[in-house]
């Protein structure tokens, strides 16, 4: 256990029709911080971009949508320092969020340790045990973290992110890991960060992005609950909404509402496809 400086602190972001929003995330990190940007598109032109406008920063085309875990592995495995820290495009660091992250962790025990959302109504972590004991009311032990911004230590990692996962649930998967292994998860309250909310990706692909969400939203619930809790689990806990899922389908078929008609048959059709064992294969369509 070291203290986390800007020295030995890599930034790893994944990007994907991300240039609406990734620069209000860019300017808001220390400019003498590592940053690792994972495209994960062929698009040379933005990151090339990227990379004349920014200081400390190293760029790489996947030169396909590889998803939110793979191209997270590919920057982790690319950092050369002691910790990472994952972040969406779609976030914003206040002034101080780091510094007070890097004042307390002096020979702080974690595997992740991630700050606290701003906004209250929609928190970035969950609790279904204890807190941690602590004199620090302001550090907590927590089960899960959001995914969209989290330090590792990687010393305390076997490995990362489960690759089968193309979107939701890679990240809850990494945190069930972690706990039964006996690592700890922190949230620390006195570091802030703002999430914009699904505008990772430029919203005029909405209709797309809904149409994937659906699909992998279904397919991931099925296969992190067969991977923790058994097959029989994660059928019975599925099978009610999938089958709600088919019944709407065919009623928004019939009568002619194509958008709803496709986002249902896409949670039905994530369902079935990690029940038959099949890949998450779904992939949205930009032009």
């Amino acid at each position: 256990m070291i203290k986390i400086t800007k020295e030995n602190l890599t930034i790893v972001i994944v990007t994907l029709k991300s240039e609406e929003v990734i620069h209000q995330c860019l300017q808001s990190i220390p400019s003498d911080i590592k940053k690792i940007i994972i495209e994960n598109s062929a698009n040379q032109n933005f990151t090339n971009e990227l990379e004349k406008k920014y200081k400390n920063i190293e760029t790489h085309l996947t030169n396909e949508n590889l998803g939110m875990g793979k191209a997270n592995n590919i920057g982790i495995g690319k950092s050369k320092t002691n910790y990472v820290m994952i972040l969406n495009p779609d976030t914003v660091l206040r002034k101080d969020t780091l510094d007070t992250i890097f004042k307390i962790s002096s020979n702080l025990d974690f595997a992740i340790l991630s700050p606290i959302c701003d906004d209250n109504n929609f928190p970035n972590y969950k609790i279904f045990s204890k807190q941690l004991e602590t004199n620090n009311i302001n550090l907590i032990e927590v089960d899960r973290v959001d995914g969209y911004a989290m330090i590792f230590d990687k010393s305390k990692f076997e490995s990362f992110f489960d690759e089968k996962f193309f979107m939701y649930l890679e990240n809850d998967d990494l945190c069930l890991r972690l706990k039964k292994k006996g690592e700890k998860i922190l949230v620390y309250k006195k570091s802030v960060i703002t999430h914009l909310g699904y505008q990772a990706v430029n919203q005029k692909y909405i209709n797309e992005l809904e149409s994937s969400r659906n699909w992998h939203w279904n397919w991931s619930k099925f296969y992190f609950r067969k991977k923790h809790y058994g097959f029989i689990f994660a059928f019975i806990s599925g099978l009610p909404s999938f089958l709600k899922s088919c019944l709407k389908c065919l009623f928004f078929y019939f009568i002619g509402k194509k958008l709803e008609y496709k986002k249902y048959k896409n949670r039905a059709a994530g369902f079935f496809n990690s029940m038959l064992n099949k890949p998450s294969w779904y992939r949205p369509t930009f032009d």
